[in-house]
């Protein structure tokens, strides 16, 4: 069990490492792909760009999760971190705006959408093989090891980026340097292919396909017969999950940096840290879910975001103030921000496996987390921008985060089940007749669920 978490997550590192460094060098690569005569025009410009890879992850979603749900878990999101790890690596290698005009931001936006379908494919499918190799009584430990991997790629471009500003200097990393991150992304994942070639399908999905019961049509059927659990999950858990996500990691980075002036090394040096010492937590409400519920911790941090947002940012912005700079306040007020994140995220992936059956759980799983992390998530950042200018406050824009973890927190209390003591064997099992199926043994299907080793 040890190897499938670390296989699955090695992979999925690199491919949110792939997709936030993008994100993580934003006030970098804007001036270089979208000058303008403000930096603030430059930014929103290349926010939309970068929110523009979230637009499409839903797509991704149904390409993948199809593919996932006919042919296999495996072989989907071998195919999603090779399509992202090529992207990444052209970013590297793209001219800049001064070199080839338009074409450079044109080709940033289309390489940044391939970026979003592939992202689309690769958590469910990282996601669905670990809880499918995992015992009922044991999912949420396991699959929060899953939902470690995008804070870890994210506090990975930060360390990255640091390291590569700092060994170059600030001329040769603005010069050219920013291109080192992208083109490590190349190396990466060719270490992360050959780790996931040896990875076996998962044996709910063999058993499945076995039986002849994978779907014929999982797009068709996730649509037609999921598509109110597929809502449920998306308003009354995703939605809120995101926004706390990108709000207390994403947008935490950008208002320091460009909102309150906070000098680039110091920003991520106070980032990095809250997200390493914040990472473990996730492990931490995993394990917590499996004994108390998944519902109840979700909502619990959708509920304690919405109602500290408000005074967490007013004290950012003193203790980011020139006159009362405090470095280790602005880190302890960004950990309680990564800490909400955790209780929203850790047990995010066994609850979704949960709610969808075996033969669409791909695609049905897919969607709603990459339309509530896509849609309300990746526009947070420059949502958030855009309310502030619009209202003149640096403070204003938070009404976004607040207002769609109140939604969720209202619709998911209300609506979504309990779902920790739900065996997702259970419509294999069922499917098993009374006899002898022909080529296979009577063994208990439960006994072939590999348990986790002390």
């Amino acid at each position: 069990m040890r190897y499938i978490v670390a296989a699955s997550s090695m992979g999925t590192i690199i491919e949110w490492y792939d997709f936030y460094i993008f994100g993580s060098l934003a006030v970098f690569l804007a001036p270089v792909f979208f000058p303008s005569k403000t930096l603030g025009t430059s930014l929103i410009l290349y926010l939309g760009t970068f929110a523009a890879g979230f637009a499409v992850r839903p797509f991704g979603a149904l390409v993948f999760g199809r593919l996932g749900d006919k042919i296999g878990r495996k072989y989907a999101f071998l195919l999603t971190i090779t399509i992202m790890g090529s992207a990444t690596t052209i970013i590297g290698l793209l001219p800049s705006y001064q070199t080839i005009g338009l074409l450079a931001p044109a080709i940033l936006l289309f390489i940044r959408m391939l970026q979003g379908l592939a992202l689309g494919g690769e958590y469910g499918g990282a996601a669905i093989y670990v809880a499918e190799h995992a015992p009922d009584e044991k999912r949420g430990y396991w699959t929060s090891y899953i939902q470690t991997t995008a804070t870890i790629g994210l506090f990975l471009s930060l360390i990255v980026i640091l390291a590569t500003s700092l060994g170059l200097g600030a001329t040769a990393f603005n010069d050219w340097g920013w291109r080192i991150p992208f083109l490590l992304s190349s190396v990466l994942v060719a270490a992360a292919l050959y780790i996931r070639w040896r990875l076996r399908e998962t044996p709910l999905f063999t058993r499945l396909k076995e039986m002849g019961k994978t779907a014929t049509s999982p797009i068709k059927e996730s649509l037609g017969r999921d598509w109110r659990l597929i809502l449920l999950a998306l308003f009354g858990a995703t939605a809120g999950q995101a926004v706390v996500w990108y709000t207390g990691q994403f947008y935490a980075l950008y208002f320091l940096q460009t909102i309150r002036g906070v000098d680039k090394v110091t920003s991520y040096a106070i980032v990095a840290t809250a997200l390493a010492l914040g990472t473990p937590l996730f492990i931490f409400f995993g394990r917590l879910s499996d004994r108390i519920g998944r519902k109840k911790i979700i909502m619990a941090g959708c509920g304690l975001a919405a109602a500290t947002y408000y005074p967490l940012y007013m004290a950012m912005t003193y203790f980011s103030d020139k006159a009362s700079f405090n470095a280790p306040a602005l880190t302890l007020l960004v950990l309680t921000q990564v800490v909400y994140v955790t209780m929203v995220y850790g047990p995010i992936a066994a609850l979704l496996v949960e709610m969808f059956p075996g033969r669409t759980r791909y695609t049905s799983l897919s969607l709603p987390y990459h339309l509530g992390n896509g849609e309300f998530g990746g526009f947070t950042p420059v949502l958030v921008v855009a309310i502030n200018f619009a209202a003149a406050s640096i403070l204003a824009g938070l009404i976004y985060p607040i207002g769609v973890a109140l939604v969720t927190l209202v619709i998911g209390s209300l609506y979504i089940k309990e779902t920790k003591d739900v065996s997702i064997w259970k419509e294999v099992e069922e499917m098993v007749p009374t006899t002898q199926p022909i080529g296979r043994s009577t063994d208990s299907l439960r006994e072939k669920i590999p348990s986790p080793k002390p």
